[in-house]
């Protein structure tokens, strides 16, 4: 089992490592497809904007037109058409016409030559309407604005729907890209490149496209790129990203062959270590915060190999559940224990001893024979036990874990949750499993700062905790203050390394025979200043 999860570990870390060198097509390909969306809409909003104007233009200077004119084709009318033309760099000509096109006048004086390409649509919110036309010689085609006048009469504004020619429009998009401005009813009025592909949309024609309306005005403007054309401006931003994928995937294939090759000591050792009792029980004390008196203990392990290396249990604990080790070294540690604290927990009977057990013990009611075994001779009580859960994994709420609970309940041990509000507990989990002590987590502590008078996230776990009528203990308290805070919240014991750190056997016993034998305030242990995990 060992051998084979290291070889899936391996895999999986050749396969990550891989991983930036395949992803990086598709993240520059989203990258491309955001950003030139975007360059795409933004053209459109432009001409749609210069339609918009233009056309608003010629409908303010056709009111303005009719309403300095007291009548049509007058000296004053011409005046006041040609200083609106002078004015606008939009309006080309005003035309006054009867109903069925014949020509009255215009701003100078000629024929004004133009031939409808569309019927008139009507515009919502104004009188006006408008149609495209040709105009005179102009290649684009042009916007013809038009009011009534009177009963028998329309006097009309000419303004191109461009403003420059097609060749300067092409000249300002990308080679491949079609833009397109139709009426609103399908009518085409200007195609400006090639737009097949682009209606085409089959597999192979892949464009970026966007399109957007001429204000209120029946009028609808779209461009189209390829996205193969639009992908070749970004070819240096893609060998970049192909160097960095390649240096990434580098970098992770070292980690992970460097991290793979320094865990396989501890992974293939451990079942021999477990054998030869080198995962030793190390001792840190729970205290009283407002006595100073000692509570008890939680065992903790390391790997203390035959040449003096100490290893910490994050290299080796995680291995140990998912190959199942954790079980027999659970059994060696508890043995351990009893060998350990048998003649302590005589001398003093209220000593309690917290053991952690894993998910899989959980799934095996042997637990509660191993303990029974152990401890059922031995001068520690199953009353001084304490079982904390890890929540790093959810218990599954089945026949078997109950089992496992209620018999370690009916021995007279106690159940913990440790790392409490980290996980998976919460108030039906922690009631459901008939927890009797919550161990809140050091992060929860470490929220506690100088002058800090209150943290809504502890004090919610410390008023969960009573409201269940749990017993309260908090991990990795480091300083005065958060020891001061937490006992004026009511949390009565605590661990961490303002009271001291996991301890060896003699160092433990020494400890506590010396808080057991006083009555005077709670001495002050100074941790060394490299922490053991």
């Amino acid at each position: 089992m060992k051998s084979k999860l290291t070889n899936v570990l391996m895999l999986i870390g050749a396969i990550l490592a891989f991983a930036p060198i395949v992803a990086v097509d598709y993240l520059l390909d989203t990258y491309i497809r955001y950003r030139e969306k975007a360059v795409v809409q933004d053209y459109v909003a432009t001409v749609s904007a210069h339609i918009d104007a233009s056309a608003m233009d010629a409908v303010s200077a056709l009111r303005k037109v009719i309403a300095d004119s007291p009548s049509l084709c007058t000296p004053t009318f011409v005046t006041n058409a040609q200083a609106a033309i002078e004015s606008s760099i939009n309006i080309k000509q005003f035309l006054v016409e009867n109903m069925d096109g014949v020509q009255y006048c215009d701003a100078y004086g000629r024929i004004v030559s133009h031939s409808p390409l569309s019927q008139p649509l009507p515009v919502p919110g104004l009188t006006e309407t408008i149609s495209v036309v040709k105009f005179g010689d102009m290649a684009m085609p042009a916007l013809k604005i038009t009011q009534t006048f009177g009963e028998t009469r329309r006097i009309s504004a000419f303004v191109p729907l461009l403003g420059q020619s097609e060749a300067a429009v092409s000249a300002t998009m990308r080679p491949a890209a079609m833009m397109r401005v139709t009426l609103t009813n399908g009518l085409d009025i200007v195609t400006i490149g090639d737009p097949a592909g682009f209606d085409r949309r089959d597999s192979n024609a892949d464009y970026i496209s966007a399109q957007g309306y001429a204000g209120q005005f029946p009028i609808r403007v779209e461009e189209a790129v390829p996205f193969a054309m639009a992908r070749t401006g970004y070819a240096d931003l893609d060998v970049a990203f192909t160097v960095l994928a390649c240096i990434a995937s580098a970098a992770f294939l070292l980690f992970s062959l460097r991290y793979v090759r320094r865990s396989r000591v501890p992974a293939f050792n451990l079942e021999r270590a477990i054998e030869r009792n080198e995962i030793k029980p190390y001792y840190q004390p729970v205290i009283n915060l407002r006595t100073g008196g000692l509570v008890g203990c939680e065992v903790l392990c390391r790997w203390e190999k035959k040449n003096g290396q100490v290893i910490p249990p994050g290299a080796f604990i995680d291995y140990a559940e998912v190959t199942g080790l954790a079980i027999p070294m659970t059994v060696s540690l508890m043995e351990q224990v009893r060998n350990d604290l048998g003649e302590l927990s005589k001398t003093i009977p209220d000593m309690k001893i917290s053991i952690n057990l894993f998910e899989g013990h959980f799934r095996d009611v042997g637990i509660v024979e191993d303990v029974q075994a152990i401890f059922g001779s031995s001068p520690i009580s199953f009353r001084q036990l304490v079982f904390e859960i890890t929540e790093r994994r959810p218990l599954n709420n089945s026949s078997v874990t109950t089992s496992v609970i209620s018999g370690l309940h009916a021995l007279g041990a106690r159940l913990a949750m440790d790392d409490a509000g980290t996980g998976h507990s919460n108030l039906a989990y922690l009631a459901t499993l008939g927890v009797d002590v919550i161990k809140i987590d050091r992060i929860f502590v470490d929220m506690i700062k100088p002058g800090t008078t209150q943290v809504p996230v502890l004090d919610g776990l410390i008023a969960m905790g009573k409201d269940l009528d749990c017993e309260i203990i908090a991990e990795g308290v480091e300083t005065e203050e958060q020891a001061l805070y937490l006992r004026s919240r009511g949390v009565l014991h605590a661990q961490g390394y303002i009271f001291a750190p996991a301890l060896t056997i003699g160092a433990y016993k020494d400890l506590a025979l010396a808080l057991h034998a006083t009555t005077g305030p709670q001495p002050r242990i100074v941790a060394p200043a490299a922490k053991a995990a």
